[in-house]
């Protein structure tokens, strides 16, 4: 596992980490997880502000805390703002993160959803609700691919993607319920099978 990186963020690097977040949030249709490849991108690969570890034990910490999935941007916050160097800019970091994710598009799904439910038997109303459908599948499978990429070495990952693939057939093909799953999950690696 790679170490942390060390940096020095200066004001104007605060405001572009808010910016990238604001811009974000518009993108985040169906959740703030869909955006977790543009994430990725910019705090790992583009400013170096995150290693990937740090990425990847954000979005899993915050997935197994109970809470909303959006936690994962605090964290992610948290972590740039202890590269930089303390508990002060790491607490500034998630207010910074988690602003830019929440306050747009929280205005912009609160007055959107006041505006087409009173419209809601308008045709383009029904036909908007229905062309996200693909858009929000489609981020989605970006998402899961980000993730699944950590894991490069197939002749030592067969057994996550193989465990992957049987998730997804149980998810699509039965009514079993997620947690069952996940309490399976949870077993197998804990005895170390995956």
């Amino acid at each position: 596992m790679s170490a942390p990186p060390i940096i020095a963020l200066a004001w104007n690097d605060w405001g572009n980490l808010l910016a990238h977040y604001l811009a974000l949030s518009f993108l985040s249709i169906g959740g703030a997880i869909t955006t977790l490849p543009e994430m990725h991108r910019f705090l790992v690969e583009q400013q170096g502000w995150l290693s990937e570890a740090q990425f990847n034990a954000s979005i899993a910490i915050a997935q197994a805390s109970p809470g909303p999935n959006v936690l994962f941007v605090a964290l992610m916050g948290w972590n740039v703002g202890i590269n930089d160097g303390g508990m002060v800019s790491a607490l500034f970091g998630a207010l910074v993160t988690m602003t830019g994710i929440l306050l747009p598009s929280t205005t912009l799904s609160y007055l959107s959803a006041r505006w087409s439910h009173r419209n809601r038997d308008r045709r383009s109303v029904r036909a908007f609700k229905q062309g996200m459908s693909p858009i929000v599948i489609a981020l989605l499978i970006a998402t899961g691919w980000i993730l699944a990429c950590a894991h490069q070495d197939p002749a030592n990952d067969w057994p996550l993607w193989l465990l992957t693939a049987a998730t997804a057939l149980i998810i699509w093909r039965s009514k079993i319920h997620l947690l069952w799953l996940l309490a399976a999950g949870a077993l197998l690696g804990g005895f170390g099978l995956v």
